[in-house]
């Protein structure tokens, strides 16, 4: 069976089968169908829409449901994400599982709110203070909102942090029709909660790369919430040796972990010389792309990539390892080039195909570009 559906109603649709049950979000371009799609239908499964006065208020709803017990989605575009940014920080310093739909538009600023771009892409690893690692997942289709969505959901529970969606307005916006077999029943994990008759304490791991057991206001367990730096008991600390652990464990419990999060499909052809890669609605004009490129008899990879953080360094190394040539096709100035340019060799040409004027890379672009053409 097949339908015709836009990526809003599929990431709103993933969301409420990954089991969430509160939303927040305030309206803005072009994430608004998704708030208008949540408060339609989590009332039907006895969930919570609010919309908010503003975005600052969303994430400070998002997070103090969760942390009641729920399971939480917000949705905005670059201005709103840029309100987000504080208390993505506070979700991270509270280990606050959560998730995030960034539907990306033209910047800066308010920029164009019609028109599409992939322009947060370094704010969204780099947008708050100190620096810690975040899951940013990036869907290339409408199913791929679905599955993604749901595969945020569960990674934000296995980690304990904010895992953010970083789709586009053309990816929301459009409607395609979609194979229902696309959709795929991604498990999310329950939450790991702490037990009514054991000593808790709500920060302890035993271990650096370990996740903290949870522990819903209203239960039996003292919770401590706090955004400043703390102990294990969620005790604000100045101890040297309390920082470094607390923040050496918000590092670790990604870090040490990026074979359960990294997402990259590799398309490798004996003998290429030319790599292209690409991620969100720019990776479909480089499918199509490889496709006329194939077809003329040429021999070209190309990596599409679903997680953009962390960086799936290791298989990128391998992909790149045997190519003279990379082509990154992207929407914006380059910002993921950055990370291409970072694991390639000296004697490895870097190319980027980039468009920042709200129209979509054709694959001619790409072709010509990488001297193909």
């Amino acid at each position: 069976m097949r339908e015709f559906i836009n990526g809003a109603e599929a990431i709103a649709r993933g969301a409420i089968d990954a089991g969430c049950t509160f939303f927040a979000g305030y309206p803005i371009t072009p994430a608004t169908p998704i708030l208008l799609h949540m408060a339609r239908e989590l009332p039907k499964v006895s969930g919570v829409a609010i919309q908010a006065e503003d975005e600052i208020a969303a994430m400070g709803f998002c997070i103090g449901a969760t942390m009641a017990g729920a399971r939480a989605l917000t949705a905005t575009s670059g201005p709103g994400i840029s309100l987000y940014s504080e208390n993505i920080g506070l979700a991270i310093m509270g280990e606050v599982p959560m998730v995030i739909v960034d539907c990306q538009r033209m910047g800066p600023a308010t920029g164009a709110a019609t028109t599409t771009a992939q322009g947060d892409i370094q704010f969204l690893r780099w947008g708050t203070s100190g620096g810690y690692p975040l899951i940013v997942l990036c869907p290339t289709s409408v199913s791929d909102c679905y599955n993604l969505t749901r595969k945020a959901f569960d990674l934000a529970e296995r980690f304990r942090l904010p895992v953010i969606l970083a789709t586009d307005k053309e990816t929301v916006a459009a409607s395609q029709t979609v194979d229902l077999e696309s959709y795929e029943e991604v498990p999310v994990r329950d939450r790991r909660l702490a037990r009514g008759n054991e000593p808790f304490e709500p920060y302890h791991v035993d271990e650096l790369a370990d996740i903290p057991l949870m522990a819903h206001f209203g239960g039996p367990q003292i919770v401590r919430f706090t955004t400043s730096t703390h102990d294990e008991r969620g005790y604000l600390s100045k101890d040297p040796q309390v920082i470094r652990r607390l923040n050496q464990h918000l590092e670790a419990k990604v870090n040490a972990h990026l074979n359960e999060i990294v997402q990259i499909k590799i398309d490798l052809q004996d003998g290429a010389k030319t790599l292209f890669i690409s991620y969100g609605i720019t990776a479909r004009s480089m499918d199509s792309a490889i496709k006329l490129a194939r077809k003329q008899g040429k021999r070209v990879s190309a990596a599409t990539i679903y997680s953009l953080w962390p960086v799936p360094e290791e298989a990128l190394r391998t992909v790149m390892s045997t190519v003279k040539r990379i082509v990154v096709a992207e929407l914006n100035m380059g910002q993921y080039r950055r990370e291409i340019e970072r694991l390639a060799h000296e004697d490895q040409e870097v190319i980027g195909v980039n468009r920042i004027d709200g129209e979509l890379i054709s694959p001619v672009e790409i072709l010509d570009r990488g001297g193909l053409l």
